[in-house]
């Protein structure tokens, strides 16, 4: 004879509404009770019924996007190519930030399954927890991190090359002296592109700095901070790649404040390619990618759930504008002859 919600319950110790909520997930309940419901019903091999199952089974219809913050240029464009899946498949989209940790929306959301599948790029969200909701019915594309796991694929792009070119560039344009404007040193884009960024200068034997002397958590105003105090420092770098473009724009208002000209005395490179980007004066060089398409291809692999990975990695390139020295999308061909053209007109040398 197969056990009952009573059976369970009285193993428990707890009331049979309580092992409903907890077989259910419901937040009226305490992690420490529905582990203990959960261990009961593996024990006595508990299966709801039937009618229940397809409770269980009935979809939202909505797929929930989770990220670090609803604001700034880089969220808007991954947003629009969600929007545009999401909308082709008469589903809806809820959109929360994972401010506030554990107790945010975001991770209320995904520990009680309220969405049919998530695209999480919340640094906030563990990777335990994405391993444990993850399912069939649940299936979890991530954006920020590399995780396997069963119905867990990841959608990224070629951080650590696109700090490479970046920093590559600009030894090439004879910068030899060159700092790296950190995001926050957990997040994985900051790492990767750091990686890139210590890689080209290895690879043209130049030092690595011993320390990453300014930090600006990927803010605008933290780039603008974190340079402020790097020119009051007098230990000024002739070049700064900057790990997205935020910072390297706010990197720029601080040296123009300060009576340094961009590219002059310093050059600077970004990542990201924002729109604002071409528009600030000088032109912001940078390492640009789809973000767009990150949205789309993460949101259509929601949608074609399988319980094997599915690892996408999506191309970056170099896009050179006047805040390096020259303008135009580069294509690894033409870029040595493009550099040796401003070298000889500028009269710029290497040191």
């Amino acid at each position: 004879m197969s056990a009952t919600i009573k059976d369970v319950a009285k193993m428990a110790g707890v009331a049979v509404s309580t092992v409903s909520y907890a077989l259910n997930n419901s937040p009226k309940i305490s992690e420490e009770t529905r582990r203990k419901v959960v261990r009961a019903a593996e024990a006595l091999n508990f299966r709801p019924s039937g009618a229940a199952r397809n409770l269980k089974k009935r979809k939202s219809e909505t797929i929930g996007l989770f990220l670090n913050d609803l604001g700034g240029p880089f969220y808007s464009q991954v947003i629009e190519g969600v929007q545009e899946i999401v909308a082709s498949h008469d589903y809806n989209l809820i959109v929360c930030s994972t401010y506030g940790g554990e107790n945010s929306s975001a991770h209320r959301f995904l520990r009680e399954k309220f969405v049919d599948g998530a695209i999480v790029m919340g640094t906030a969200i563990s990777d335990s927890l994405i391993l444990q909701v993850a399912s069939e019915s649940f299936p979890i594309v991530v954006l920020d991190r590399e995780l396997r796991g069963d119905y867990v694929h990841n959608v990224l792009i070629t951080n650590e090359q696109g700090g490479y070119d970046a920093v590559t560039h600009l030894i090439k344009l004879g910068r030899r002296n060159i700092e790296f404007l950190s995001g926050p040193t957990a997040a994985f884009d900051n790492t990767q592109r750091y990686e890139g960024y210590k890689r080209a200068l290895l690879e043209h034997d130049l030092p690595v700095p011993k320390r990453i002397a300014m930090h600006g958590r990927f803010l605008e105003a933290g780039g603008y901070q974190a340079v402020k105090l790097l020119i009051a420092s007098k230990r000024l770098p002739d070049a700064i790649f900057a790990a997205n473009d935020e910072m390297a724009i706010g990197a720029i208002r601080a040296l123009h404040e300060a009576g340094l000209r961009v590219p002059e005395d310093i050059a600077i490179v970004g990542f990201d390619n924002i729109n604002l980007a071409p528009l600030i004066r000088p032109a912001l060089s940078t390492i640009g990618h789809s973000k767009f398409e990150v949205g789309a291809i993460a949101t259509q692999l929601v949608f074609n759930a399988r319980k094997e990975e599915d690892s996408i990695i999506l191309p970056t390139q170099l896009i050179a504008r006047q805040s390096c020295g020259f303008s135009g999308v580069v294509s690894e061909q033409d870029h040595d002859n493009l550099v040796a053209s401003i070298l000889h007109v500028g009269g710029r040398t290497n040191h």
